[in-house]
């Protein structure tokens, strides 16, 4: 496939009007003579990386990590997109959170002639590939209307599930991740015929707890919830109005997306893989 038709057609297939996104090119300097200026100009939405012409295969992932990167590199990938959800890696232990790749592996995907395609907001807002279904399909959630409405895309839903107990949750969530999961027991621990909230990756804040608190619903399933200076002030609301809080980590909670993203390029006729990241236990 022609590269510039796979870009229009995600164009206008995912960036809707209205949604922003948080300015990515400002968090990645050294990095700003390969970024594609769209990109630098609207937040950091759509074609990140301009490097190829013909598209033989689609990559998937969530963060631009060194791990994937180096896969695609010793993987001899070449003429591909790599599809990411956010245009950095992500560690809190050594980077306080998102972070630009070095230098080196951006000029290895150009020699590759592997462009980069960001969908962050667009990919949170709800819909068939978004990250808030995908994990609420995963969770066995019933889903009854998008919410958390943020940069001008519901990046969360509101739900009912069959578990009884935040603990039955935190196991069922555990099961799905395939690695511990957690649980801020600050309320009632049953749950059953009760409304719950999943705004998945940095869904612990206070527009989505704030909302959460007016509706009345008091169980949140997300993905970072690790109580530090970022996440203290939500903890101590949720805590003082009785809201569980559940997270799979940052990466697992938002995992789903791309992966579901392969069936969509599969759809256009193209060849597609899902590169697996790790989840950083540390976010819990």
């Amino acid at each position: 496939m022609n590269a510039t038709d796979l870009y229009d057609k995600l164009k206008n297939d995912f960036i809707k009007d209205g949604i922003k996104d948080v300015g990515w090119a400002d968090r990645m300097p050294g990095l700003h003579k390969y970024l594609f200026p769209e990109f630098i100009n609207n937040g950091g939405m759509g074609l990140m990386c301009d490097f190829t012409v013909k598209i033989k295969k689609v990559y998937t992932t969530v963060f631009l990590s060194e791990n994937v990167l180096s896969k695609l590199i010793n993987d001899d990938a070449k003429n591909a997109v790599l599809f990411s959800h956010h245009p950095t890696n992500w560690n809190l232990k050594d980077h306080n959170g998102n972070y630009a790749v070095g230098e080196e592996y951006i000029i290895n995907l150009k020699k590759r002639n592997i462009s980069v395609y960001i969908l962050h907001h667009p990919l949170d807002n709800y819909g068939a590939y978004s990250t808030c279904k995908t994990l609420a399909e995963q969770l066995g959630i019933v889903i009854e209307r998008p919410a958390f409405l943020y940069y001008g895309a519901y990046c969360g839903v509101v739900g009912t599930t069959d578990c009884r107990t935040t603990g039955e949750l935190q196991e069922k969530y555990a099961k799905t991740a395939g690695h511990r999961t957690s649980l801020y027991q600050y309320g009632d621990e049953n749950i059953e015929n009760e409304k719950i909230a999943l705004c998945p990756g940095g869904g612990n804040d206070m527009f989505v707890v704030n909302e959460m608190q007016e509706r009345g619903i008091n169980t949140l399933v997300t993905g970072v919830t690790i109580v530090n200076d970022r996440s203290r002030k939500t903890h101590e609301f949720e805590h003082a109005n009785r809201i569980n809080v559940l997270g799979g980590t940052h990466y697992t909670s938002e995992k789903y997306a791309p992966i579901k993203m392969c069936e969509y390029f599969n759809g256009l006729g193209m060849t597609s893989e899902f590169i697996n990241g790790e989840p950083d236990l540390l976010d819990l």
